[in-house]
């Protein structure tokens, strides 16, 4: 029988169920269409972890359907002797999801919820009348090698008495040296077992979560800055000059609402280069400063720390802050990065594939494509460089990556500026490489390097040096010397500043003389690739062949069959015109060129999408109908096009990518969001995986 569901549990609090749950769901939405998640029972009405899984990972479930009972409710029936009613009705609960989704995943309550007199596991008993497989999760924070060897071995034991088909045992928050000694040292069984170290800032609140959990007022600050975590909590009640002494990395300042001076300190101290970055300012007492003083500071350049007021005084909010718990909750992006890196760099993701997916849909969801775009980056570490480290957008988009711990990150620009602009919006991009192409020890190898390359053009030495001082000139001539494996730019330049320097330094393949482009169009249930959109404005019969062959190659590297669309305004032989022959000369160019590939040309796209349609216009074509990669005669009707289904269908569109270089450069929108960046970073690297070795 097929598994439909997995069973995750935990014997004890906060062993961090919801990261295992977090990291089986990404891979399980990267392979099939429609997940759920359950929780048979919840310890509130309101379950954080259930709106979580819904939101973050955009379940089509409602919360209703995800759970059944609440504890007090589950005890007081226990307490009735009518457990068999709640085995029946949990099970006709996750029947009527099971029927409804492809897989379910499921969350127990930890054992320690429930009361001691309870004389068996209830999350054991619930996964076996549900026929699930298990996963148990360790808390192993603050124990030892010995203590957390002995309990995997009393799990599996009880696992194995209990006749539950076990998948994986997770141990969670470990200290650095269990956490070696148990990878090296604890034998593995047919229970495989898995070590996730303990990241401290997944402990620690957030601003956000603080201003959720106490319900206070966001006076300043952008959505953004609450992702900030707040490391310690700090009273500021004295004078200015004694505070600042006491100011650290990652405070929450805790002040009287009418102390404007500590506030001004405050935010001068997160400017200051010498200073640490305070994470928030909490103004006590229902004080609220005048408009007045909150315009001046909110039009400072260097605003952007977030301020919150609440009601309760000093020593009272002090208190309510330090009983705040971490979680992590939906869009708190920086969290979840840090969560799913860990998860990902210690856990063996094809043993738990190999148990879970006996079979796999053949449809493609726009987050299952996403999410499958991790998963293939992470199969070879790549270095993308990223030239525009001055916009925010980059930097945000930098640290996710490097947070996910799935790509090397080269940062380009002043690294003293670089530094600091990060740590004013309370990021954390240490773990990236900052090069300075002005101070670079590279910067006259590569001068010389670009004067050799061009010289048959006139260029100059001085001219060779100008450019190379240029941001995008020297990631490029990175990329070309091997120093990064790719580069993106486009958030502040232009195309023709990134393909430019692409041209002159990487040049196109052998096969291939032009560079095109195509963009992934994520689809309700499926990916297409369209090309070209964004590069050659009227290509030749000879182009446009050039385009499809670059493209059929492309939509493999990204997991789509290549099915070519040559399109025209006609199907067939119904139409002339120089435009339409222009299409059938390309479209026989690619058939003598690549026999292998599946091409139709010319053809309609409604009779190369719509199967009803290709069955009366092209009866006997394997590619009408169901194609997948739609070639356009134009610029202009290409990038037409795929805004269109882009606005029209809420397709995600994922590029411009760049094709037909020898090694990977490319292009952002200006107007692009940091999702967008980390899609392109991503998709850089795995096309830098492709280069033959």
């Amino acid at each position: 029988m097929a598994v439909k569901s997995l069973f995750i549990a935990s014997l004890e609090p906060k062993a961090g169920s919801l990261i295992v749950s977090m990291g089986i769901m990404q891979l399980l939405k990267s392979r099939l269409e429609r997940v759920a998640f359950f929780r048979p029972i919840v310890e509130h009405k309101d379950d954080s972890d259930i709106r979580f899984m819904i939101e973050h990972f955009n379940l089509e479930q409602s919360y209703e359907e995800s759970s059944v009972f609440e504890i007090e409710e589950v005890e007081e029936l226990l307490s009735e002797n009518r457990y068999h009613y709640i085995i029946e009705t949990l099970i006709a609960k996750y029947r009527a999801l099971e029927a409804k989704y492809d897989f379910v995943l499921i969350e127990g309550l930890n054992r320690d919820r429930f009361s001691k007199a309870l004389e068996f596991n209830i999350n054991h008993n619930i996964a076996k009348n549900l026929r699930s497989p298990y996963v148990s999760v360790i808390n192993g924070k603050d124990k030892k090698f010995s203590d957390i060897r002995q309990e995997i071995q009393i799990e599996r034991a009880t696992l194995t008495h209990e006749h539950i088909e076990p998948i994986a045992l997770f141990v969670n928050r470990l200290s650095e040296k269990p956490y070696k000694k148990l990878s090296a040292k604890c034998p593995q069984d047919h229970i495989r077992a898995f070590f996730l170290p303990e990241i401290e800032e997944l402990d620690m609140p957030s601003v956000g979560e603080i201003m959720h959990e106490l319900g206070c007022k966001l006076l300043l600050g952008e959505v953004s800055d609450l992702d900030r975590i707040v490391r310690q909590s700090k009273i500021a009640a004295m004078n200015v000059e004694h505070i600042l002494s006491r100011f650290e990395d990652g405070d929450l300042i805790i002040v009287p609402g009418d102390r404007l001076d500590v506030i001004l300190a405050s935010l001068s101290a997160n400017y200051s280069k010498d200073f640490p970055s305070v994470s928030g300012i909490l103004l006590t007492g229902g004080f609220t400063p005048a408009k007045e003083f909150l315009k001046l500071i909110s039009g400072l350049s260097f605003f952007n720390i977030p301020i919150l007021s609440i009601e309760a005084d000093t020593y009272t909010s002090t208190m309510l802050v330090n009983q705040v718990p971490a979680k992590i909750r939906p869009n708190r992006e920086r969290k979840i990065a840090l969560a799913m890196g860990n998860f990902t760099n210690n856990v063996d993701l094809e043993i738990l594939r190999e148990r879970l997916m006996s079979s796999v849909s053949l449809v493609t969801t726009p987050e299952m494509f996403e999410y499958s775009l991790y998963e293939c980056a992470s199969k070879q570490r790549m270095r993308i460089v990223l030239p525009e480290s001055s916009d925010e957008r980059i930097l945000r988009a930098a640290e996710i990556l490097l947070r996910r711990d799935i790509v090397d990150i080269i940062l380009l620009g002043n690294p003293e500026e670089i530094e600091h602009q990060a740590t004013t919006l309370g990021l954390d991009i240490s773990l990236s490489t900052i090069i300075n192409p002005y101070t670079s020890s590279h910067l006259e190898t590569y001068t010389q390097k670009f004067l050799a390359m061009r010289k048959h053009k006139g260029i100059t030495l001085d001219a060779a040096a100008d450019a190379m001082i240029h941001d995008t000139y020297f990631a490029t001539m990175m990329v070309q010397e091997g120093d990064a494996d790719g580069m993106v730019s486009g958030a502040i330049h232009t195309t023709q500043d990134t393909i430019r320097p692409a041209l002159q330094i990487i040049k196109t393949t052998p096969d291939i003389s032009l560079v095109s482009s195509l963009f992934l169009m994520c689809l309700e249930t499926k990916v297409l690739v369209y090309a070209d959109c964004a590069v050659n404005q009227d290509p030749s019969a000879q182009d446009l062949a050039q385009i499809a062959i670059a493209s059929a190659k492309s939509a493999l590297s990204f997991g789509v069959e290549p099915r070519i669309a040559m399109l025209s305004y006609s199907t067939g032989s119904s139409g002339k015109g120089d435009d339409v022959e222009k299409v059938r000369k390309a479209t026989k160019i690619v058939q003598k060129l690549r026999p292998d590939l599946l091409v139709e040309g010319p053809i309609q796209y409604d009779a190369a999408i719509d199967s009803k349609i290709a069955h009366k216009k092209l009866p006997e074509s394997k590619v009408a109908g169901q194609a997948t990669v739609y070639i356009f005669p134009d610029l202009n009707t290409g990038n037409n096009t795929y805004k269109a289904v882009q606005r029209s269908s809420s397709a995600i569109a994922i590029g411009p990518i760049l094709q037909g270089l020898k090694k990977p450069v490319n292009d952002l929108s200006r107007g692009c969001e940091i999702a967008d960046i980390v899609n392109t970073v991503l998709i850089t690297a795995i096309q830098a995986q492709e280069l033959p070795k």
